[in-house]
């Protein structure tokens, strides 16, 4: 279950971002914080920036105004060989997976450590087997193709390929969308585990309502080019901001907070985690 609001200092910093393309404003003045070892979560409508703003912190995209800071690192000043080392110190996880056709699991897991260290290949299948292994896939896993796992497998393996480097952070796209309900519950079980493990900040954008109750520390609402709220679950729940009330006033949302406050007593991350699906 998420930890209470004990914040340690600042891994990522955003301050008065802009982003426009064209005439369409997509972020006006974002400003947020998040905390070593924290895991903060992303949330807002379709069209609210979320995917632009995981671009800006990843170097992926540039803001037109404003600052991004990951790791005390200002982005935007960046060169090629600064951007290259940054990068070196998170992981991403894309909502698709993002892993080659062509390659087979464990060589997806491998090809960050082939082309950032100069390991040998035997301690680089090493290194791959075992970020499988603590991703929750079997060892035999890695020698399938990406086209042959389950949506469970993949999004494990591609979680596999995002530690390969034991980056300081980590950033998850929808990482249980499209899962059935007994896999994405095994992801929710994984992200917790590997903050509580490795002391990992982690930064992730998601719809599911069931992983925000259960896993996120805080969560910032992203509406009409801003932030307009951030905090934990149960403090959001409380706002009477319109754009916060729609993630808690649906069915499905009532039925998420329900489940979450019923399993609030015992503590979540220490149970086993699911079998992969």
């Amino acid at each position: 279950m998420p930890r209470d609001a004990n914040l340690g200092p600042p891994v990522i910093e955003l301050s008065h971002v802009a982003t426009r393309f064209g005439a369409h404003v997509v972020h006006a003045d974002v400003n947020l914080q998040v905390h070593q070892a924290e895991i903060f979560a992303l949330v807002g409508g379709s069209g609210s920036g979320k995917s632009t703003l995981l671009r800006e912190m990843i170097l992926l995209q540039r803001p037109d105004a404003g600052s991004v800071s990951v790791l005390g690192v200002p982005l935007l000043g960046l060169d090629e060989a600064g951007a290259r080392a940054q990068r070196q110190r998170w992981g991403v996880m894309f909502q698709h997976g993002g892993l080659f056709a062509s390659l087979s699991v464990l060589e997806n897991v491998g090809l960050p450590l082939r082309e950032h260290t100069r390991l040998p290949d035997a301690q680089i299948n090493q290194l791959a087997a075992w970020k499988l292994a603590i991703s929750g896939l079997p060892p035999e896993a890695g020698l399938q193709m990406p086209a042959e796992l389950s949506g469970g497998m993949l999004k494990r393996a591609s979680l596999a390929r995002a530690l390969a480097l034991d980056p300081e952070v980590l950033f998850l796209d929808e990482p249980t969308a499209g899962l059935d309900p007994a896999s994405a519950s095994g992801v929710d079980d994984l992200v917790l585990a590997l903050r509580e493990q490795f002391g990992l900040t982690i930064v992730m954008i998601t719809h599911d309502l069931d992983l925000l109750w259960r896993v996120a520390d805080r969560v910032a609402v992203l509406a009409d080019g801003r932030v307009q709220a951030t905090g934990a679950m149960a403090t959001l729940a409380e706002s009477g901001n319109p754009a916060v009330r729609q993630f808690f006033d649906s069915p499905r949302a009532r039925s998420a907070q329900q489940q979450a406050q019923q399993q609030a007593g015992p503590s979540i991350h220490r149970r086993p985690p699911s079998k992969p699906r």
